[in-house]
């Protein structure tokens, strides 16, 4: 069963290679609308001048008719518009641990955030450590499009879902969007899509409520959210997060052109379709491609189970839909974190509460159990070591804590899924006081990489019925690269059922 699963995801990935898609497989794939390759490929039809998801309903095109581009951008690049009924822009999107790949992605999700609306190419390549050349060449080999094509796409992906799902005025989706003028947007909408954007509004549905934003962000069946929802739960720092009735809420504070945006999200899981639902606070509206794109990494909507069960094998049986939660925000990872060295998670759980009281900031939302925005690396860059401890842990941990906020306020560091992995974990582990394990756990969530594996964890070891960290991590060399994904299972085969 393990090579057959194995040989499965071995075709799902070679075939989904930028400017070199199998058009015989993608079909078949269409024909079966097949789950899997969702958001991995696009079809677009020339008979209609439209592009679709491999899981749209629609009857199948003829073959003949039929083109296969690697992203939304291409397709709309060579002319093509987005089809009504299975939505492009809702797509899940793709994870990857090759080098050149993630590197690309790396600038995708830079770009979904809206970072190159506010700086360069070059700056943009500059900050992932590489030439805007090699930019250039990694991004159009994974999308086949240039950077600056895929970023106006994603702003006009936005506003159309803007559009369909909510009761924003026009003005303020073209703001959201990231478009700098509602003419450049009125322009670059209908000539893309040869519609006006007021056409999309009369086909809304019911207008949302004037407090949030409703969406849908999709992933690959299957899901398991209780295990997600209960991994959230259980760390969900006091007044910042909280888990209710199988929904999972947050205060947030997301900076955009220099400004802060604060608000709350909240998220649960669909009924109707394999997706999440999504709501964000209206204040929010300025923050929404940097808002949703950092759900998606905590939510790890970019996994593809099937590929992660071929390597795992048993291990994965008992739970295939299992994800590895990400970070909303890389800083309050990385700090909880370090509270949680040497403790116990409800120990780790109270100090971060304690922490976010006495240094975050007041924040009023629809729920009485938020009522906290988590403290910025900045505002915590100018505490003392004695302010940190006396909230009831080690001198040295309180010094970890500070190295932390000084390294990330000051740019020498930084904690996203953008961020280049081995150099990062060089830069955390000569902080002081982070060792090995913390360093791991970071990248696990804070960087969403799939191959981090905490193996000095003494979970892992008793998971594992070994004593030693050496031995673990000579387990962990059977489930490269998806040892993030082995850990959340180990650490599920110990809860009690």
């Amino acid at each position: 069963m393990r090579s057959e699963n194995g040989e499965t995801a071995r075709r799902c990935g070679c075939i989904l290679q930028a400017m070199q898609l199998d058009s015989s497989t993608c079909y078949r794939a269409l024909r079966a609308r097949d789950a899997r390759f969702d958001g991995r490929f696009f079809v677009a039809v020339s008979s209609t001048r439209i592009y679709c998801r491999p899981v749209c309903t629609v009857r199948p095109p003829k073959r003949e008719n039929c083109r296969f581009y690697p992203s939304a951008a291409a397709a709309e690049s060579a002319g093509y518009r987005p089809c009504l009924r299975c939505r492009p822009e809702l797509a899940p999107g793709n994870a990857s641990v090759d080098a050149t790949t993630r590197l690309a992605q790396a600038a995708a999700s830079l770009i979904e955030d809206g970072t190159l609306g506010e700086q360069n190419l070059e700056s943009l390549a500059l900050r992932l450590g590489i030439t805007d050349r090699h930019l250039r060449r990694a991004f159009g080999a994974e999308y086949g499009v240039a950077p600056v094509e895929f970023a106006q796409t994603q702003r006009l992906l936005l506003a159309k879902r803007l559009l369909t799902d909510t009761a924003l005025p026009v003005t303020e989706i073209a703001f959201a969007s990231g478009f700098k003028s509602v003419r450049r947007f009125n322009a670059l909408f209908q000539r893309r899509y040869r519609m006006q954007p007021s056409r999309l509004r009369m086909q809304a549905a019911s207008a949302a409520p004037p407090d949030a934003l409703n969406f849908e962000l999709s992933f690959r069946p299957p899901y398991d959210w209780p295990a997600v929802s209960t991994f959230l739960g259980v760390r969900a720092i006091a007044g910042v997060e909280a888990t209710a009735e199988g929904v999972y809420r947050r205060t947030c504070r997301i900076e955009v052109d220099g400004r802060e945006q604060r608000g709350w999200i909240e998220i649960g899981l669909s009924r109707r379709k394999p997706a999440l639902r999504i709501a964000v606070s209206a204040s929010l509206a300025r923050a929404l491609p940097a808002a949703l794109s950092r759900v998606k990494a905590l939510m790890d909507l970019s996994c593809h189970p099937a590929e992660v069960s071929a390597i795992l094998g048993p291990l994965a049986a008992r739970r295939p839909g299992l994800r590895v939660p990400g970070a909303f925000d890389g800083f309050e990872v990385a700090v909880r974190a370090i509270l949680g060295q040497q403790v116990a998670v409800a120990a780790a759980r109270t100090l971060a509460g304690r922490f976010a009281a006495a240094f975050g900031d007041p924040i009023a939302t629809p729920f009485p159990s938020l009522t906290t925005l988590f403290p910025g690396a900045a505002r915590v860059a100018d505490l003392t070591p004695a302010a940190i401890a006396s909230l009831g842990m080690p001198a040295s941990r309180a010094r970890s804590v500070l190295a932390l906020a000084r390294a990330l306020a000051e740019g020498r560091l930084a904690l996203a899924p953008s961020a280049d992995v081995e150099a990062t974990l060089e830069k955390l582990r000569e902080l002081p006081g982070i060792g090995e394990w913390t360093a791991q756990y970071i990248a696990m969530r804070a960087l969403a990489w799939p191959d981090a594996y905490p193996h000095a964890d003494l979970g892992v070891r008793k998971a594992l019925g070994v004593t030693s960290a050496k031995r673990a991590l000579q387990a962990g060399e059977a489930w490269r690269p998806w040892r993030a994904y082995a850990v959340m299972h180990l650490w599920d085969s110990l809860r009690k059922e």
